[in-house]
């Protein structure tokens, strides 16, 4: 099979064969990955943030669509021919044993985590892949593994947003897009979408953005009191790890309001919120848990909202890559130029 490997931090990912150290043990699933998601979390693995360089040479991605093919001893939650979401929220079913490939030019072990999805094929733990209807686009199956559970979870779960509760989100991507459009679906108001690219506000527009604000043209903090008063918004979201947003973010967020922190901060950075300690007004900062999501209960429950034509999951695809070009792909989504949505790998 082909995939995409990390040999070292901030250098291209190397598209090689690599062949399966075994067959699936317990636990394990193997599947044929069709399409697979582009994440911010993968610019951290890549830029050695999120992990460490003793685990390299390995396997990235964490949201796909696929198809089992084999299944190991144990596993009762799918069956060969069966298609899955691929996600890295912990599902029902055994959490097995990380996987091991070989690389077949040099002949280097190169690591698998619980789930993988820059390859053609993977061994994944069974708590990692969900059973859904056939007629799900493996494109928009691979969606289902982080960018709409995490939006969506995080407004249900974590910011449990009410009805007309006023709601600002920094970023625009795949995960700031459907923290939108949850706001939007449980009638939040207004919705504010922030970002540096007038091409992603327009498309937070479509998905239920009431208002935008471009901050490379507006200065955020007047233009939120312009849209809500002085007082701020009742959940800020940042989706981008940049402490400076954080801080604007808990700064603008109303008494008895909540911050909710996607993105992740460098490990050398430090957060400053002089106001909280000046003014008590019983503010939440938190780090979202993706959204609290339970892939098993969850997944399925969205797509039924999809197959409705209530969730609009087609439009958050706006960009296309096959594995061989997985590294202009991640470009794209390091700049975010030429980029509305969410940036789709097809196998």
């Amino acid at each position: 099979m082909k995939a995409a490997v990390i040999y070292n931090f901030n250098e291209p990912l190397v598209v090689e064969k690599l062949y399966l150290k075994h067959k699936c043990q317990v636990g394990q699933v193997l599947v044929e990955v069709r399409s697979s998601g582009i994440c911010g979390a993968q610019l951290g693995h890549i830029s050695g943030v999120k992990i460490k360089k003793e685990f390299l040479p390995c396997l990235l991605g964490h949201e796909g669509g696929a198809k089992v093919l084999e299944v190991g001893e144990g596993v009762t939650t799918v069956s060969p021919g069966d298609r899955v979401v691929m996600h890295w929220r912990k599902g029902d079913g055994i959490e097995s044993e990380f996987p091991k490939y070989v690389s077949e030019s040099s002949g280097k072990i190169v690591g698998g985590g619980l789930v993988t999805t820059f390859n053609e094929m993977a061994i994944v733990s069974e708590n990692r892949v969900t059973k859904i209807d056939d007629d799900i686009p493996y494109d928009v199956a691979a969606l289902m593994g982080c960018s709409v559970t995490t939006g969506l979870g995080i407004i249900n779960n974590e910011a449990k947003l009410k009805i007309g509760q006023s709601i600002a989100i920094f970023g625009s991507g795949g995960v700031g897009l459907n923290v939108v459009q949850g706001a939007s679906l449980v009638s939040g108001n207004p919705i504010i979408a922030i970002d540096v690219h007038d091409n992603k506000l327009e498309l937070a527009k479509e998905f239920g953005a009431t208002h935008t604000i471009n901050t490379s043209k507006e200065d955020v903090r007047d233009s939120i009191k312009n849209i809500v008063g002085s007082s701020g918004v009742d959940v800020f979201i940042d989706t981008t790890g940049h402490t400076e947003l954080i801080e604007t973010a808990c700064d603008m967020t109303k008494g008895g309001g909540k911050t909710i922190m996607v993105g992740q901060p460098k490990p050398n950075e430090h957060l400053t919120l002089h106001s909280v300690l000046q003014h008590f007004k019983g503010k939440i900062l938190m780090d979202s848990d993706g959204g609290q999501t339970n892939p098993s209960i969850d997944i399925n429950r969205y797509l039924s909202l999809y197959k409705r034509g209530k969730l609009n999951l087609d439009k958050l695809i706006t960009n296309r890559f096959d594995l061989f070009n997985v590294n202009e792909a991640l470009d794209v989504v390091r700049s975010g130029k030429g980029l509305s949505g969410r940036c789709i790998i097809e196998m």
